[in-house]
């Protein structure tokens, strides 16, 4: 071999060695958003996008399937883009698709883990269910073109099949033993009925029908409402009337005599799973119930301060029957309910620079809502639509106006509207844009709520005492549903002790008790979310001292999208690391 051969072939090996590491990352990073792109592909064939909040629900042409084969389906292609994930090593992947390749296998992993649990048994909790989310998302979906209301009515048209195959679940839960405790549904029924209309115009599924966008002519319009009206009175009522009698005639004599989920069999490892799945942590029963009798203890002491601060005469139960018989601190009407809201919300946003140097672009509106409480429900993200923070107005008790500050601090600014919609417009995989991890999501809610303090509010003791009788509930929440499903406590226990801990009303503490005992787990996600969050604040304001920055610190928590706790952990440890390098 000669000398230019020689030197030829230990240049091109040299540039072989050289490019080897960038050629393999590039073939990783190929290989995962290839994976990514596939699987996203999958959820949208399948209409189910695992780990989303269940109130962004939307009908969008045929509906979702849940036959025991459609399971099996989704289950067997979920193994297989984890055994394709295996063979990706996350190693030479950059950072950014390092962190989303842990999430992304993360959520594949609980995924699998679901499959082997009886979720599919409990479509519905005392709260909501399937039949609800169908009955009223239109009045929160934009529909917009003429494509939209030809997709509206085929999913109107899918809910025969789409009914019935819950129903089968349910009747096959009941015969597995996997109904919901008797005292808590008890008067379910009338969530089916209210769909039972004798005239179209009173459902909620003709929504649509009445705002018809300008781009929709005369004829268009008759014609999409002509087909609608056949539907609901062809095809949904009989199908909620369905519903009903299955209902009644099949699964109530079938309820469970015990409120705890450990009571069924194998009840205890699902339990547990739930836990995992809610809290995105290891955390036990017994831990959580113990972290909940000292955050009772703790915020218990805060009120009582206040009600000394106060100068009342009487003791923390006289007090807080107090501000449930005193009429100033109740709206007198909808509209003022609603219009204090707004005030809040807005001087809310008003502050929001001194805390975020990123702000979302979707707006939200206030919507008052008759039956199902407040909450928040997010845009589409596509820019068609705005987010929603619901206030219920059916009943103007249930909404006090010295609470109002922190509700509407947890649903709209800085809560769940500003984390919500910020993490749809992230230049992030699709799959993280609208993933919903209670303990994060919910954890910032009640974080949120605490900021309320730093941003100038609660300036009202009694509006502060509402702010303390927020975080009270969600403390209690932390002893109340590990008491119900692992340590056998009866539902008047749970009352009992919400009702010696919190200043909610006896008939608001039956639905929460009601809603713990049907959606076990989900309600222990606020507090864990909201303890954790605090905590590695509390650990970034002392490692970093003067040089914190509360903007780049929620820019941070919030600018990642939805994360499971163990990835937000690392995720502040590093940009702690960061600052501290910047600073030096």
């Amino acid at each position: 071999m000669d000398k230019l051969h020689t030197f030829l072939l230990s240049a091109l090996a040299a540039t072989l060695l050289g490019c080897a590491p960038n050629d393999d990352a590039a073939d990783a990073s190929a290989a995962f958003h290839a994976l990514l792109a596939k699987h996203w592909a999958a959820a949208e064939a399948e209409k189910i996008f695992f780990r989303t909040d269940p109130d962004g629900w939307r009908m969008d042409g045929r509906l979702s399937e849940h036959t025991a084969e459609a399971r099996a389906r989704r289950a067997d292609f979920n193994d297989e883009v984890l055994a394709e994930l295996s063979a990706i090593s996350p190693n030479e992947l950059d950072a950014a698709d390092r962190t989303s390749y842990r999430i992304f296998k993360y959520e594949r992993e609980t995924e699998r883990e679901s499959y082997r649990q009886p979720e599919h048994y409990f479509p519905f909790t005392s709260l909501f269910g399937y039949h609800t989310y169908f009955a009223e998302s239109p009045a929160s979906t934009s529909v917009l073109s003429a494509s939209d209301y030809d997709d509206y009515l085929v999913s109107l048209a899918d809910f025969t099949r789409y009914n019935r195959e819950h129903i089968a679940a349910l009747r096959e839960a009941v015969g597995a033993g996997y109904t919901h405790y008797c005292g808590s549904i008890a008067d379910y029924a009338q969530t089916i009925d209210a769909h039972i209309v004798t005239t179209p115009e009173n459902s909620g599924l003709y929504v649509p029908f009445t705002r018809f966008p300008g781009n929709i002519g005369d004829d268009a319009r008759a014609a999409y409402t002509e087909r609608g009206v056949k539907l609901i009175n062809d095809v949904i009522v009989p199908g909620y009337r369905e519903l009903l009698a299955f209902f009644n005639d099949e699964y109530l004599p079938a309820c469970r005599a015990e409120p705890g989920i450990t009571s069924l069999s194998g009840g205890d490892e699902y339990y547990q799973y739930l836990i995992t799945y809610f809290t995105t942590t290891d955390m036990t029963a017994a831990a959580i119930h113990e972290l909940g009798l000292s955050e009772v203890e703790r915020i218990r002491a805060e009120m009582q301060a206040i009600i000394e601060r106060v100068g009342f005469d009487g003791d923390f139960d006289a007090f807080v029957e107090f501000l449930r018989e005193d009429p100033r601190f109740y709206a007198k009407t909808a509209d003022e309910l609603l219009g204090r809201a707004a005030l809040i919300s807005k001087t809310a946003e008003g502050e929001l620079p001194r805390f975020f140097t990123r702000l979302p672009r979707a707006t939200y509106k206030i919507v008052g809502n008759p039956t199902r409480g407040a909450y928040y429900m997010a845009p589409s993200g596509d820019g068609t639509d705005s987010g929603t923070y619901f206030v219920e107005i059916g009943d103007l008790n249930s909404e006090p106006l010295y609470a109002l500050e922190a509700l509407s601090l947890h649903e709209a600014v800085p809560g769940h509207h500003l984390q919500a919609t910020l993490a749809q417009e992230l230049d992030l995989p699709v799959f993280r844009r609208d993933l919903y991890h209670s303990a994060f999501g919910e954890g910032w809610g009640l974080y949120s709520e605490r900021l309320g303090k730093e941003m100038g509010f609660y300036q009202d003791p009694y509006s502060d005492f509402g702010r303390l009788s927020y975080e009270a509930w969600r403390a209690c929440r932390l002893v109340v549903d590990t008491g119900l499903h692992a340590f056998g406590w009866s539902r008047q226990q749970a009352v009992d002790f919400m009702l010696e801990n919190t200043a909610l009303s006896e008939a608001d503490i039956r639905k929460e008790v009601d809603r713990y005992i049907t959606w076990p787990a989900q309600a222990l996600s606020y507090k864990i979310g909201e303890l954790k969050i605090r905590e590695l604040r509390a650990k970034a304001e002392s490692e970093l001292g003067a040089a914190f920055d509360i903007r780049r610190f929620h820019d941070m928590v919030v600018g990642n999208g939805s994360l499971p706790i163990a990835v937000l952990e690392d995720m502040v440890a590093d940009w702690i690391a960061a600052e501290t390098a910047a600073a030096d």
